[in-house]
């Protein structure tokens, strides 16, 4: 199913902010872009390095640049379309930060 990413503007803001990051931010939306899930596994074929949370948080952590950068963001299937929402996104330092806080789960700064 097609993917939706809400909240695009986080990402163009962060990059904005963040230059070195903007490159490996565009290769990720371009391979959202051509993205085919029909079920949260399928996250995980177009990119094998991303993380699915547990806790029924129906959340996955992408690990971006090289795991430079990391974007938590919630997903949603629906019967035509999967929806992925941007919760969080930072460097690999800031997000083990969040996890020393147990924080992955709950975050929700964007």
């Amino acid at each position: 199913m097609r993917v939706r990413l809400l909240k695009k503007s986080t990402i163009e803001k962060y990059a904005r902010n963040n230059a070195r990051s903007k490159t490996p931010l565009t290769q990720w939306h371009k391979n959202l872009r051509q993205a085919d899930w029909e079920e949260p596994n399928g996250i995980l074929n177009t990119y094998p390095s991303a993380d699915l949370l547990g806790n029924g948080s129906d959340r996955v952590v992408f690990n971006i640049a090289g795991n430079n950068y990391r974007m938590i963001c919630k997903y949603w299937f629906t019967d035509t379309s999967v929806h992925l929402y941007i919760k969080w996104l930072g460097t690999h330092a800031e997000y083990d930060e969040l996890c020393r806080k147990n924080r992955q789960y709950t975050v929700q700064d964007y």
